[in-house]
């Protein structure tokens, strides 16, 4: 199956999860769940956006992604656009909580290690990798 095929089902199963956690746990376990998870859907949408990525890149980047989206809640401009339109509230949340910072760093933890054996897949069988599957590997000069 095809990494990036792979990837977007992964992300589908986290989005479901995410909110089936959010919905249908008590809040003091649905809300951390739900925002761990958050980060572990942007580690598989870095991912799914480039599937050779280091898996170590993709959830550092991810979770920088989920810092930035956390401090920009400190502007006040994302519950102002969750006013006016409910759905930001899931992508940019309202309200800066330091607390979900470590809940960011265990789901992008979690993003990278469900996105580890795709990425590392796809970067063996990339086009120009010495070694792709059916093929032998280059000789190597000796000197």
């Amino acid at each position: 199956m095809r990494p990036r095929l792979v990837l977007l089902l992964v992300a589908l199963a986290v989005v479901l999860a995410g909110l089936g956690a959010r919905a249908l746990l008590p809040s003091v376990l649905g809300g951390p769940a739900g925002d761990a998870l958050y980060a572990t859907l942007v580690v598989v949408l870095v991912a799914l956006v480039r599937p050779t990525t280091p898996v170590w890149l993709a959830a550092t980047v991810g979770f920088g992604l989920c810092v930035l989206v956390e401090l920009f809640q400190l502007t006040g401009v994302p519950a102002t656009l969750a006013a006016h339109w409910p759905p930001v509230r899931l992508a940019l949340g309202t309200t800066f909580a330091a607390t979900d910072l470590l809940r960011y760093a265990v789901g992008a933890l979690v993003g990278g290690l469900a996105c580890a054996p795709v990425t590392a897949r796809a970067r063996r069988t990339a086009p120009g990798s010495a070694r792709r599957p059916g093929r032998a590997a280059l000789p190597t000069p000796r000197g």
